[in-house]
């Protein structure tokens, strides 16, 4: 049984009694509950009140709502439960992983690549101060994969690199940032993402690392963030043979599971040799990294016997409860294993003060998107912009002399065309313009076919121009990327919007070129050709504008890469 007078924990009398008392009062109906997390979409009162007051969930996250409607969705949260609920939103990069008026400041390899860690508090406080204004009082992160394989683009923006050191960093200023505001992390996602390309999404992901490899890594960086009190953990759907097999020998193949699956990963591993004492939360049940470890009737009931406490979402309620409550009736959940789930759960509850729930009042979402955190951004962004390589020797650009640009804006394929054009793409039109230079920007294949589907627009984007001809019409040739996503595919790469398109970078021994990713740090493997390249992180204002001003030579480049951007080939540094 967890002792809470411990670390992570270290609660005092009035919180324990807070905590046997409310166990103790707690219906066979209530104790199951606790032990899901809900994934709201939408947040009519009656059905929260159903979730609340009928399944008695332990946690809640959702997705989409205007800053009030979330506000007053986690204010009936609170006020419809008995029990207090975790309220949970990923703040990988800021406020915006709480909210969409959120603040985006810096993603984890910007903060990577800025030299102060000043950057990752800035984007911490920031993503602390405007999720506690909507009552949140967990953050799914920090994201603390080591990032060993450049082609994982699952974690490559989101985590803060491969130097486990400088990974320990970031993220102990990451947790000691939100412990101010009263907002618990969730670490993730052990036993580590990063080391291979596929998406646990989609597919069972393998950390296939040796003990010893995985003990210099991911071991040394859980092992001192467990010591700087994180509170809990989020175990991805990825299984780790080498440590499974340590601990016990004669498992056969078949029988090695995603870690939120493996006893040995999570009860042998994280509580006992790292000594892990918090909470341990899955990651997203439906994840298919899950069900390709088990039927749903096992698995549900089958994380929290293995050494999980909390089941992140829903399927079907009804369903997942009754799930659940045959795996404790049959032997297979434990009572000391259920009691322990859930003295962890409401642990961490008072451990936030929830025994004292003050939910905060309205007049703080003014905090959400307000100018001070904007000014955080812009300073993010000219700390973490990198320049890659420039072995052509073009920057600075001065408009006077290269004022015509074709811009080239690659963009990743919207979900809809009704969605519109990635809007990082006027943005950057208007800054360069602001800038002085004349911008050229063809439409792409998807915008195209906003304005008039038809199938000659793939021929459209086909079209070749005299060589001659383009010299002289332009000075410079934009080639930026935004390519975005995962879940879709088990990694993403560069990807033009039609075959033999005109976007593929053709100019670069005809007119001076410059690549530009506005998200994924290796996209060099896809086009080595490029001479100079930006990784500039993110599509929004802030990083462009600064992207713009060094472009420009008004401010210098400041990040610094890691040698994952080179893609283990020679030509990519040439």
């Amino acid at each position: 049984m967890v002792d809470l007078t411990k670390r992570p924990f270290y609660l005092n009398e009035e919180q324990i009694k807070w905590v046997e008392d409310t166990y103790n009062s707690m219906s066979y109906d209530e104790k199951i509950g606790q032990l899901f997390i809900n994934l709201t979409l939408h947040r009519e009162p009656a059905y929260i009140e159903e979730l609340c007051t009928k399944y008695h969930i332990g946690g809640v996250r959702w997705q989409g709502g205007k800053l009030e409607e979330v506000y007053e969705q986690n204010r009936l949260f609170q006020e419809k439960s008995r029990i207090p609920v975790l309220i949970a939103a990923n703040c990988e990069a800021g406020g915006n992983g709480a909210v969409g008026e959120g603040t985006m400041v810096a993603t984890g390899a910007a903060c990577a690549a800025s030299t102060k860690v000043d950057t990752m508090r800035d984007m911490a406080r920031v993503g602390a101060e405007e999720a506690q204004a909507i009552g949140c009082n967990w953050t799914f992160a920090p994201v603390c994969d080591v990032v060993s394989n450049w082609r994982n683009t699952i974690v490559n923006t989101r985590a803060y690199g491969n130097n486990p050191d400088q990974i320990i960093e970031l993220s102990k200023a990451y947790m000691e940032e939100m412990k101010k505001l009263g907002i618990a992390c969730a670490a993730k996602h052990f036993p580590g993402d990063g080391s291979e390309e596929r998406d646990q999404h989609l597919i069972m992901g393998c950390n296939d690392l040796s003990v010893e490899e995985w003990d210099a890594s991911y071991g040394k960086v859980y092992k001192a963030l467990i010591e700087a009190d994180l509170p809990s953990v989020m175990v991805g759907h990825i299984c780790q043979p080498a440590y499974t097999r340590y601990f016990n020998p004669t498992i056969e193949d078949k029988d090695i599971k995603p870690g939120t699956l493996q006893k040995e990963l999570l009860q042998d591993l994280l509580r006992g040799k790292l000594g892990f004492n918090g909470l341990i939360v899955t990651d997203a049940s439906h994840m298919a990294g899950l069900t390709a470890g088990a039927s749903r009737k096992d698995a549900v009931p089958g994380v929290i016997a293995a050494g999980c406490d909390m089941v992140l979402f829903f399927n079907d309620p009804e369903e997942d409860i009754a799930y659940m409550k045959a795996g404790v009736e049959s032997g297979l959940i434990s009572q000391e294993r259920l009691s322990d789930a859930l003295h962890r759960i409401l642990g961490l509850k008072a451990m936030l003060g929830l025994n004292h729930l003050q939910f905060p009042s309205k007049e703080g979402l003014a905090t959400v998107g307000s100018a001070e955190h904007h000014e955080a951004a812009y300073k993010a962004a000219d700390e973490s912009i990198t320049l890659v390589k420039d072995t052509q020797h073009i920057l600075p650009v001065n408009p006077a002399e290269k004022k015509r640009v074709l811009l080239y804006y690659v963009q990743s394929a919207p979900e809809s065309l009704a969605q519109g054009s990635d809007k990082g793409k006027q943005m950057l039109i208007d800054e360069l313009t602001a800038a002085g230079f004349e911008v050229t920007a063809p439409k792409d294949y998807y915008e195209l076919e906003m304005e008039h589907q038809s199938p000659f627009n793939k021929f459209r984007m086909m079209e070749h121009h005299s060589m001659e001809e383009y010299k002289e019409k332009f000075d410079l040739v934009l080639e930026v990327f935004s390519m975005k996503g995962y879940a879709q595919t088990n990694n993403v790469r560069l990807t033009y919007s039609v075959g033999h398109s005109s976007e593929i970078p053709w100019s670069v021994h005809e007119i001076p070129t410059i690549g530009v990713s506005l998200c994924y740090t290796n996209h060099l493997y896809d086009a080595p050709m490029l001479k100079t390249f930006i990784n500039a992180y993110a599509p929004t204002k802030e990083y462009i504008h600064a992207l713009v001003e060094k472009l420009t030579g008004k401010t210098e480049f400041k990040g610094q890469y890691n040698d994952l951007v080179w893609c283990g080939r020679w030509e990519t540094r040439l």
